[in-house]
């Protein structure tokens, strides 16, 4: 894919809660907007009248003067309004509020529907009844009743026990100003009350059912062998990276999808070459076993035809937002991130396999276990064997097509014309060195052939002369030289890389405490981590 999105924070999760209705997570938790608009919209709607009501009184009292009697009249209505008006800030904070599972808020929800519907019914009743004598051929009650399923989409069972609830609101108001003496009310208002009612519900419990349907249709289409698809947190050229749960585990896990290829009846699709890239990208990783490298946990085919491979869900942030969003990292950061991209990458170039496609945003640290500023290495969708045939038609890439990110991609494999071996990944592993320490890229180009004949031609200015904080000199030297045009003059491999930053003296060191305290400072961890001791 264009990015690789298999993070997820603690504060970013969904918490659809332990909801039994069968719909998708991320539909549930689409919940929550609906019902903050809804509730905005009653706080405004029902916030007008008491705000007239209660300025004009106010000023009337700071006046000395009275107001009418028409208007004093109707303060109890406006009272009723001011209910509806905490009501609906109440359940606006609640639907904002992420830490509420979507099961509790659909459940005040439906409460506030009920109540709603009893309040506009009474309101409407009454003040219609005052002001003409004659009782009001509809209220919005039923309206609402209707359109509730919609907002808050639930199990028929539940959503038909509201709305007949709902339903019996207006019947109730009914009563309620009759014993008050405020109207009388004829035995056939009550029968009409009572089939506007019905007729309300049951165009709701047709809508319920409907949404329902729809709902579990998506949850069935997501299904993934062991896995649920809940959440998309992704898309690029090569498919969808989803959040998923393990139904049996409740484990967390990242699925990569890709679609199947075009039909023969022309439906749009994802071709046999990225189908190609994507298996062998699920085969790559599944062979290492490095723990700097992310962790296949699965790979298949869904019923529909579309590929899909599982991976570890990790919690953190990609080296591209950890430098963009907190600035350059000190050099002894920079050489604790860069030995563990080279442990992953040792183990590739011991399988015969170049990355080609090292870069910050595939580069993620992470909280793993115990431990803070845990690198993985994602993305081998591009990753190659050494010696391989060259990739024409027949091969997964076009002819002379360039695979890369340009401007992290090596002089040669810009150019195209040599066989590639791990010591592209080392070029590329000294660009984003770079980025650790300066914040910025080796080179910059309006275009992208602009950047790839940089990397082919241009010489890199020594990250000293472009950082904000002191480099020592020998780390400046060791990421020229993995910048080196000719690659016999980078490191050879990634584990002489690894020994050569293994050596460096920088003064100090990045230690676990240190990382910790950068964790959470930054990235607060759950309670669970924050309470391991370090050290």
């Amino acid at each position: 894919m264009d990015q690789q999105v298999t993070l997820v924070h603690p504060g970013e999760v969904s918490r659809a809660g332990p909801v039994s209705s069968g719909l998708p997570a991320d539909l549930l938790e689409q919940m929550r907007g609906r019902i903050r608009l809804v509730a905005l919209l009653m706080l405004v709607a029902f916030a007008v009248d008491p705000f007239f009501f209660f300025g004009s009184r106010a000023v009337a009292a700071l006046e000395g003067r009275s107001l009418p009697a028409d208007i004093l009249r109707d303060a109890a209505f406006y009272w009723w309004d001011l209910g509806v008006v905490a009501a609906s800030a109440g359940l606006w904070a609640i639907a904002r509020d992420t830490r509420i599972p979507v099961a509790r808020l659909r459940a005040i929800g439906l409460v506030y529907e009920v109540a709603l519907c009893f309040i506009v019914a009474l309101r409407t009743f009454g003040e219609y009844y005052r002001d003409t004598g004659v009782m009001p051929n509809l209220t919005w009650a039923p309206a609402l009743i209707i359109i509730f399923p919609l907002i808050i989409p639930s199990p028929p069972r539940l959503m038909l026990a509201t709305t007949v609830a709902a339903g019996a609101m207006p019947l109730l108001a009914l009563v309620v100003l009759e014993s008050l003496g405020a109207m009388p009310v004829s035995a056939a208002y009550y029968i009409n009350t009572a089939v506007g009612s019905a007729i309300a519900i049951g165009f709701a419990s047709v809508g319920s059912r409907v949404v329902y349907r729809l709902g579990r249709e998506v949850a069935a289409a997501r299904e993934l062998g062991s896995y649920r698809l809940e959440e998309k947190l992704g898309e690029g050229g090569m498919g969808e990276v989803w959040r998923a749960r393990h139904r049996m585990l409740a484990r967390g896990a990242a699925i990569k999808l890709i679609r199947p290829a075009p039909g023969a009846d022309g439906r749009p699709g994802v071709s046999a070459h990225a189908v190609r890239r994507f298996e062998r990208e699920a085969q790559a990783i599944a062979a290492l076993r490095s723990p700097h490298t992310v962790e296949l946990f699965d790979f298949g085919v869904a019923a529909d035809g579309a590929f899909y491979y599982v991976m570890e869900l990790l919690d953190g942030i990609d080296a591209d937002r950890l430098v963009r969003h907190h600035g350059p990292v000190p050099p002894e950061r920079a050489i604790y991130l860069l030995r563990q991209i080279c442990h992953s990458l040792s183990e590739a170039e011991s399988r015969g396999l170049v990355h080609r496609d090292i870069k910050p945003a595939n580069v993620f640290l992470c909280r793993y276990g115990e431990d803070c500023d845990f690198v993985k290495v994602l993305d081998f969708g591009i990753v190659k064997a050494v010696g391989a045939a060259p990739e024409g038609d027949g091969g997964l890439t076009g002819g002379n097509a360039i695979q890369g990110t340009p401007a992290f991609i090596a002089p040669e494999q810009a150019l195209g014309d040599a066989p590639l071996d791990g010591r592209a990944d080392i070029y590329a592993t000294g660009c984003v060195a770079y980025w650790l320490l300066t914040g910025q890229l080796v080179f910059t180009a309006d275009t992208a052939v602009g950047l790839l004949l940089q990397h082919v031609q241009a010489v890199p200015a020594a990250p000293s002369t472009r950082a904000r904080q002191p480099i020592p000199p020998a780390l400046d030297r060791l990421v020229l030289s993995c910048l080196a045009k000719d690659p016999d003059r980078r490191p050879q491999s990634a584990r002489e890389l690894s020994d050569r930053l293994e050596a460096l003296d920088v003064g100090t060191d990045w230690t676990r405490d240190r990382a910790l305290a950068w964790w959470n400072e930054h990235r607060p961890a759950p309670p669970a981590l924050q309470a391991v001791p370090a050290g």
